[in-house]
């Protein structure tokens, strides 16, 4: 009940600080800033004339905010965004305003309506934030900290205010509009918000025109230098076709007469019938090169960072792996297990990038679901990466169950620089550590 009273203050103060934010312009904030430092020093009459600085600023916020009663017309608003956009690069996108009226359109502005990042009461109450346990215990009980954390988390996207030309008469203009993807994760668009200020400057009069949109931001991607991946070509039985597949269906070569032992699933009946024998199809097993990219989603306890460039590092290499000489098998695990295969024609590995953009914590199966996951494809992977976010003997365990397999294995460990395992004991393991805020550099020494 305490949490969940504090919760409810959090949400209603941020939904008020969001709705001034808007409504307010910058002149308006400045002059709202005075009106309450005057009620602050104004009470005294007698000893300062804060007083009478109060009256005028209220005043004129009071007939700025009656100005703004009037809002504005709609406006036919459609966006042009790009296929995807990456997590802390600059995006670009369009908007295209069209005036349906007879009469021109000035004055206005463009406010996007993106997804509340308000964080539900289950995630506020769970998930502390990284630097939570070494504050005090007022804090760690009211959570700001964590409240403020969740929602710059949640908030994928900065835009600011776009101002708009004049558009004429059933015309149309466009509005180039440059944001910043702060985070991986579908943008949600509900619509956009039309701006028009009163004639003081204080105060936006708005209108809401709904524009839904969604746009995916990747996760961010480090360079890699040139890299040997641990191992050599595996047989996979069945070839391409088996690559991301679960059966006996095999790569059609050819067809040929029947011989003695021809399993009976084989007969191509059409051929046979035409013919007037027995003619099975003929299929091709292939070798080729086959690695795991292995994602740990067992986060320790405040760890929310590191795993996000646990992520980075992942897609860096799906973004790096050549598609047409090898696969590439994403292995991690969320609310089951999932293995996603690209390169060599059977899977896109933009596709594979989609999948990282999406990927959560994983809070209700152990770490032994993913070891079972990676050493149940031991016998068709050339090598395997592993992307681990903190050790224990649980992560030994699968290293060594690998190496003892004849799996090679290049081990990275994503940490936060001050929980650090012992290098004596990594390096007996051959793991190497990638420190949060150095990720580039770690990888170019790789």
């Amino acid at each position: 009940m305490f949490r969940r009273f504090f919760y409810r203050q959090f949400r209603l103060a941020s939904r008020i600080q969001w709705s001034l934010g808007r409504r307010l312009t910058p002149a308006g904030r400045l002059v709202t800033g005075a009106l309450m430092a005057a009620m602050v020093f104004g009470p005294n009459t007698r000893l300062t004339v804060g007083y009478q600085a109060f009256t005028l600023l209220l005043a004129l916020l009071a007939i700025a905010a009656v100005c703004a009663l009037a809002v504005p017309r709609p406006l036919d608003v459609r966006r042009r965004l790009p296929r995807y956009a990456t997590a802390g690069e600059p995006l670009t996108y369009h908007l295209l305003v069209r005036n349906p009226a007879g009469r021109r359109r000035a004055g206005i502005s463009i406010l996007e309506d993106l997804e509340d990042p308000r964080p539900a009461f289950d995630a506020f109450a769970s998930t502390p934030e990284p630097e939570e346990s070494g504050r005090n215990w007022f804090d760690r009980k009211v959570a700001w900290h964590r409240w403020v954390w969740l929602v710059s988390l949640n908030r994928r996207l900065d835009v600011r205010e776009q101002p708009v030309a004049e558009v004429p008469p059933r015309g149309e203009t466009e509005v180039r509009v440059e944001a910043g993807a702060r985070g991986r994760g579908h943008v949600r668009f509900r619509g956009v918000t039309l701006a028009r200020t009163d004639p003081l400057g204080l105060v936006h009069a708005l209108r809401h025109v709904p524009a839904p949109d969604t746009l995916l931001v990747l996760p961010r991607r480090y360079p890699l230098p040139p890299l040997a991946l641990p191992g050599a070509r595996r047989y996979q039985p069945g070839g391409i076709a088996l690559a991301s597949s679960v059966g006996d269906s095999e790569e059609f070569m050819s067809l040929r007469e029947y011989r003695p032992g021809d399993p009976l699933k084989r007969i191509h009946w059409r051929s046979s019938a035409r013919v007037g024998r027995p003619v099975v199809r003929e299929y091709q097993d292939e070798f080729f090169v086959r690695h795991g990219l292995v994602l740990d989603t067992f986060l320790p306890v405040g760890a929310s960072e590191v795993f996000e460039d646990a992520v980075s590092v992942a897609a860096s290499f799906a973004a790096s792996v050549r598609a047409q000489d090898s696969l590439l098998d994403l292995m991690f695990v969320g609310p089951e297990a999932y293995v996603f295969t690209a390169g060599r024609g059977v899977g896109h590995l933009e596709r594979m990038l989609e999948v990282l953009a999406d990927v959560r914590p994983c809070v209700d199966r152990p770490f032994s679901t993913l070891h079972r996951l990676v050493t149940e494809r031991h016998h068709a992977l050339s090598g395997v990466i592993c992307i681990l976010v903190t050790w224990d003997d649980a992560r030994r365990a699968l290293i060594q169950h690998l190496r003892a397999l004849d799996v090679p294995a290049l081990v990275l460990l994503v940490t936060d620089g001050v929980t650090e395992a012992p290098d004596e004991d990594l390096q007996a393991a051959g793991v190497q550590r990638l420190v949060h805020g150095r990720i580039a550099e770690g990888l170019a020494r790789l």
